[in-house]
């Protein structure tokens, strides 16, 4: 199977390329790699690729795939409040602009990283692929419209398949600091304080970047009956945590470190909890092989490894808004965030 990994230089992007070619894929990918000046550790692996902004892809592009998987996006939210039209634009727009492109050319699996931030604000319930959206955020709202007008694409020739992943976590070339595993394991290990911006009870389910990358295999491998149409919720029941409690995990796991809560820390209105057992009926060979405490673990031992500091991930080298908002400041990108030639 030829499959087209959009953003693949991203934060999952670089460890789904390898993930994906161990298991046979022939790998393609496209990227206009906004943060190719901030690789941590080795860089990402090599393919063929087609270097383009995910909104200026043309049926040509994508001719002879077998799959897309779509990755590519404005992907946290304070990025995402920088400026919702562009969020919109490319997040939204150009994700149905890809998916009917790929139809039109004959792409017969369209896999979109969609995310369980669509339930948003949802108090303690537990909730399923039923449940209703209540988004927050523009990114949570440009993933809510992605599926609504994607869904009614698929046909005996296109099957869309709608992949509702958990907060992500875990090491990669393109990692994220903004994540709440990453950033808390980040700040505690550089400064002692494990520093919490909400009051520690908001839930959240939590998945390793790597059991992302193995939900998109098995919807790649699995029958078309089994994954068309399909919108499924990736992570594992078990991992449904409030704050305080990956907090507890830090603090476990790194030396010296106490819990300290930012000015103005309060209930966070995304507050979720979410329920995964569709996931594993779906697809009887998928299993979560990560736990949140095993992902702080490894994030303290990367940290120890690179000699990371507070400037690293707070400065604009890997704070994903800081480093766009620089590019921006020194002419390198424009306000529509297209590279200046």
């Amino acid at each position: 199977m030829k499959v087209l990994v959009t953003g693949h230089r991203g934060f999952i992007g670089t460890n789904m390329v390898p993930i994906l070619q161990k298991k046979g894929f022939e790998v393609v990918g496209i990227d206009t790699d906004l943060y190719r000046s901030c690789t941590y550790g080795n860089e990402p692996a090599a393919i063929p690729s087609i270097d383009k902004d995910v909104r200026d892809v043309t049926q040509d592009d994508l001719r002879g795939f077998d799959a897309i998987v779509h990755l590519a996006a404005l992907s946290n939210d304070p990025l995402g409040n920088l400026n919702p039209d562009l969020t919109y634009e490319i997040n939204h727009r150009a994700s149905v602009d890809l998916a009917e492109k790929g139809r039109a050319v004959g792409v017969k699996r369209f896999l979109f990283a969609s995310s369980c931030s669509m339930y948003g604000k949802a108090g303690d319930d537990v909730l399923d692929e039923t449940a209703q959206f209540n988004p927050v955020t523009p990114y949570a709202k440009s993933k809510v419209y992605v599926e609504r007008d994607v869904a009614p694409m698929a046909s005996d020739g296109f099957s869309p398949v709608f992949l509702r992943n958990a907060t992500a976590y875990g090491v990669s070339p393109r990692i994220r600091f903004d994540l709440v595993i990453n950033n808390l394991t980040a700040w505690a290990y550089t400064t002692g304080r494990i520093l919490m911006k909400s009051d520690g009870t908001p839930w959240r389910p939590l998945v390793h970047i790597d059991d992302i990358c193995q939900a998109a295999v098995c919807a790649l491998q699995a029958p078309r009956e089994v994954v068309h149409n399909l919108a499924v919720n990736v992570g594992s029941n078990d991992e449904n945590y409030q704050m305080r409690d990956l907090a507890g995990f830090v603090q476990e796991i790194v030396p010296d470190c106490a819990i300290d809560y930012a000015d103005g820390a309060g209930p966070d209105s995304r507050c979720y909890r979410v329920n995964f057992d569709k996931i594993h009926s779906t697809f009887p060979d998928f299993q979560t092989t990560w736990t949140a405490r095993m992902g702080v673990q490894q994030c303290y031992d990367s940290y120890v490894r690179h000699g990371l500091n507070k400037d690293d991930y707070e400065g604009v080298r890997y704070k994903r808004i800081a480093h766009i908002q620089n590019l921006i400041a020194e002419g390198l990108l424009d306000n529509n965030l297209r590279w200046q030639k």
